[in-house]
């Protein structure tokens, strides 16, 4: 297991309604809904093989960069990224009410 930060390619997947790279034939994701103007990240999968890569942190990253862009508010549901939020003020704008209750 590599404990070096990896620099991963992530793409948006709609049609899985997930964030992911692939390293080394391994699938890292974030898992969303999207519901009217607001994305629920639900779910974030590293594989034990990609562990310790920083790579749940860069698929969040990504994740929220996408709903600034797009415009849309935040509801954090994994545990991943409540943390990955909580941590980081600048991305507090993006949070839904039941978001900012999430993250207290």
């Amino acid at each position: 297991m590599s404990t070096a930060p990896t620099s991963a390619v992530i793409v948006d997947n709609p049609a899985e309604n997930r964030f992911e790279t692939t390293i080394d034939g391994h699938i890292a994701k974030v898992d969303y809904k999207l519901d009217g103007k607001t994305i629920s990240l639900e779910h974030t999968t590293v594989p034990d093989e990609l562990q310790g890569r920083g790579l749940g942190g860069q698929l969040v990253q990504a994740g929220l960069a996408w709903a600034r862009e797009k415009g849309l508010s935040v509801l954090p549901v994994c545990p991943v990224t409540i943390g990955y939020m909580k941590k980081r003020p600048e991305t507090h704008d993006l949070l839904t009410e039941e978001g900012k209750k999430a993250i207290a």
